[in-house]
């Protein structure tokens, strides 16, 4: 079965619009989503960006914001921007990459997007995580022990190394074969590379 490689970070607007539209689509298509929690803040701190872009640049921040709230409208999806923004997703990602293994991430990374994007929570409180775990049905003091576990944060390095050797600088990434497709906008296409084959 064909597969396509989803790049996505919990603190990141545009990857909210894609993971919550990302296994339909791929459901249609007969393709398999590979779902890559990452990390942004190393990559960005490696181009000298102390935040995100959206933060640097006050224009392109409000812009942004406004596009999410035409296309969550037009979409059906609630939105309101979160404080602080961006978020410190690292237990989020720890967490999801461990139930990626176990095959309850992306209920729960649609579930963390949801309750930072739509419901205004702050994904860098691990009570506000374990509330999401057990709203899953899962053992949320287990999990939240294993997100310190060493090999779990080493994971998770290699991880965001590995998105930064692919030539990720943004999310949500896509990566279709061997080309890669950066923003929501462009999952349409990343689908299209995958039926060409």
């Amino acid at each position: 079965m064909r597969r396509l490689q989803f790049w996505y970070e919990f603190g990141s607007t545009y990857s909210y619009l894609s993971a919550m539209r990302i296994e339909d689509m791929a459901q249609a298509a007969g393709v398999t989503v590979d779902w890559k929690p990452f990390l942004l803040g190393p990559i960005f701190s490696a181009q000298g960006w102390a935040t995100s872009p959206f933060n640097l640049y006050p224009a392109k921040g409000r812009y942004m914001v406004r596009e999410m709230q035409r296309l969550t409208a037009q979409r059906g999806l609630p939105f309101q921007m979160p404080s602080p923004f961006p978020q410190n997703s690292l237990y989020a990602a720890r967490l999801a990459l461990i139930g990626h293994d176990e095959g309850w991430g992306p209920a729960f990374a649609r579930a963390v997007f949801t309750a930072q994007f739509a419901e205004g929570a702050n994904i860098s409180d691990r009570h506000a995580l374990a509330t999401i775990l057990g709203g899953l049905g899962l053992e949320s003091p287990v999990l939240m022990e294993r997100t310190d576990q060493p090999e779990i944060k080493e994971r998770l390095r290699q991880q965001t190394e590995m998105a930064d050797e692919l030539g990720i600088f943004g999310a949500p990434s896509f990566l279709a074969f061997d080309e890669l497709y950066w923003g929501d906008d462009r999952l349409e296409q990343a689908f299209a590379r995958l039926q060409k084959g």
